[in-house]
């Protein structure tokens, strides 16, 4: 559809603005575009509609990532949070992750006050009707209010609005999370324009009140002190944090849940949607997990100005009079009330198939998606292809080659590269397993990884750059520094062996003392000609140290990746003529039109035999040629 009347001009429009929105707006925009923010509610910027807090297993890799990359979400994190925690603290580097509760609306304030301020961003309250084209491509955004505005290019990030609808026992109604809107037009102008949409579903618990609870009856769980941070340029400062609380369902709440499980509209037919497999509601776990006898609830304040808190683990569509009884069953809880119930909601998302690894449709240039839209869960999953998908929109725009990061890379390419080549049938969560190059993708080393290859970009400050210089520098000195040999002497033994570790007898490289569990750098510090480097740099060397063949392996791992990667498969090669690919390698690699060897290698349906097949094509074809 051509433009009409314009109203105003743009580089670039963004479609939303929770946390794909806003990483999105803010990428464009720091690379010098004139962008347009649309949000249906500006009291819902960042809005964190379900858990409160950032961050966890495998998600606190994204927030590091997208730090790296010069975004906001782990500067907002760091100043806003009431809690900070390093998870699985026991266990190796690569599955370490940090997670910070969030006060709420201060992080929404912040986010905020970040699009406001910055030169470059329109921020406005209207609702996204129809996506304009010309000539095939994006031309402009039609709005409800009748606004046209002309723009190159344009980002999707609907989150869980798109057409939605939200269910709480026999209470059904088009609502977005929150009480808030529904985006209820786009989904037609989608579809107009070729897209196949799906409905997936979400959910989130009750919040009760503080004062209603009995938290002397609870465990509670507490920050980590000094308090870690997510941003590389976040200075560590001391700060009071608030305790989170743990209790258990028991057999009284489960059975509240399977006499009512009737009404639930999981189990009604209410809900046709698909629901997220790795968080699924309290009746869901019951159904699912009959044989434990109990479930861990986690209560965590929503923030300092509010006597809300949430019960993590209790995801639920029941109704309000279930959903009391059931709460009332729990220690700690059975006077509680509710000050907002649980529900579920339903949305449209698009099929990530129809899209490039930058996160663009295949068939109408300009068009860019980011977020729960594309199949995902979870706010950080949401930000990483928020700034991935912005970053590679602004370069679009400069008409400069996209930025590809690769599933040996980072976090956010297995995330972009499981959605776009694999695609999922129910709503997308990072985990770690997922990475098969975790331990090179670790959150300590993220800067390392990506923000000298977006520099190009032009969203890497001087200060961040320059930082990271100064950590390469360190850990180089450092390197230089462990290559020297430790005697053997009663200082350096007295030491092994208070750390668990046997003496030495001969000259030994001080790198290999550092391979020993329970030697750390500051250790061989006070008895060597050492540099004094910052905790980061040290955690990066301790790692190198303790998990250097891993690392080598993994590294070899990638480079043959990359080598695939490099394969290009000329455009419009006719599968057909393939000789002896397989049918469904030749159906899935027509429907895909990977660009590369390496993306056809991990299109569900094509074999490592169909790719070796490939391969001989191609190099045939380049003989010719």
């Amino acid at each position: 559809m051509n433009i009409g009347n314009i109203t105003e001009n743009y580089d670039i429009t963004i479609i939303g603005a929770g946390h794909a929105g806003c990483e999105a707006a803010l990428a464009c925009a720091r690379m010098g575009l004139k962008t347009l923010v649309l949000c249906m509610d500006l009291d819902s910027v960042a809005l964190m509609a379900c858990n409160p807090s950032i961050g966890g297993t495998s998600k606190g890799h994204l927030v590091r990532e997208v730090d790296a990359l010069g975004g906001e979400m782990g500067l907002a994190a760091d100043e806003c949070f009431i809690q900070m925690r390093m998870l699985n603290t026991g266990k190796g580097p690569a599955v370490q992750s940090l997670r910070a509760q969030m006060d709420k609306r201060r992080y929404h304030e912040r986010m905020k006050a970040a699009l406001e301020n910055e030169p470059n961003i329109s921020l406005r309250q209207d609702e996204c009707a129809r996506i304009l084209t010309k000539n095939g491509s994006v031309s402009g955004v039609l709005t409800a209010l009748g606004a046209v505005y002309a723009c190159r290019a344009c980002v999707i990030c609907s989150g869980v609005y798109l057409n939605s609808r939200v269910h709480t026992g026999e209470y059904h109604r088009d609502r977005g999370p929150s009480g808030l809107a529904s985006a209820g037009l786009l989904s037609d102008s989608l579809r107009e324009l070729g897209f196949e949409l799906r409905r997936f579903k979400t959910g989130t618990p009750p919040r009760v009140s503080k004062r209603s609870l009995e938290l002397d009856r609870m465990q509670p769980q507490y920050g980590d002190v000094p308090a870690p941070h997510f941003s590389f340029l976040t200075e560590s400062a001391d700060r009071v944090q608030q305790p989170c609380y743990l209790t258990y369902t028991n057999e009284a709440t489960h059975a509240v849940i399977r006499q009512n499980i009737d009404r639930s509209p999981m189990y009604t037919g209410a809900i046709h949607a698909t629901g997220t497999r790795y968080c699924p509601s309290i009746e869901d776990k019951i159904v699912r997990f009959a044989d434990k006898d109990r479930h861990q609830l986690f209560i965590e304040p929503e923030g300092l100005g509010t006597d809300e808190m949430y019960v993590q683990g209790l995801s639920t569509s029941l109704p309000r009079d279930v959903q009391e009884q059931m709460l009332h069953t729990v220690a700690g809880m059975e006077h509680c009330s509710i000050m907002r119930y649980g529900y579920a909601i339903e949305y449209d998302c698009i099929d990530p198939l129809e899209l490039g690894a930058e996160l663009k449709s295949k068939r109408i240039p300009g068009l860019f998606f980011a977020g729960q839209i594309n199949g995902s869960s979870g706010y950080e999953e949401a930000a990483a292809q928020g700034i991935y998908a912005g970053l590679n929109t602004a370069l679009f725009v400069k008409e400069e080659e996209p930025l590809i990061i690769g599933r040996g890379e980072a976090y956010l390419g297995v995330l972009c590269d499981d959605l776009t080549l694999k695609g999922t049938n129910e709503p997308y969560r990072m985990m770690t397993c997922r990475a098969e190059h975790r331990m090179m993708l670790r959150q300590d080393n993220a800067d390392m990884r990506l923000t000298e290859k977006a520099y190009r970009t032009g969203l890497i400050s001087p200060v961040r750059y320059d930082r990271l210089m100064r950590k390469k520098a360190e850990i180089d000195a450092a390197r230089s520094a462990l290559s020297a040999y430790a005697a053997p002497g009663e200082a350096i033994n007295t030491l092994l062996e208070a750390r668990g570790s046997t003496a030495i007898r001969t000259g030994t490289e001080l790198f290999s003392l550092l391979k020993r569990r329970g030697v750390a750098y500051t250790d061989l510090l006070e008895l060597f000609d050492l540099p004094d480097i910052s905790p980061e740099s040290r955690e990066e060397i301790e790692a190198e140290a303790l998990y250097g063949g891993y690392i080598r392996r993994q590294e070899a791992e990638i480079e043959k990746l990359r080598s695939l990667d490099g394969m290009l498969i000329p455009d419009g090669v006719d599968y057909r003529a393939v000789g002896n690919l397989r049918t469904e390698a030749r159906q899935k690699l027509a429907a895909m039109r990977p660009k590369t060897l390496g993306q056809a290698s991990r299109i569900s349906g094509v074999s490592p035999a169909d790719v070796s097949v490939l391969a001989v094509y191609i190099k045939s074809l380049m003989g010719e040629a």
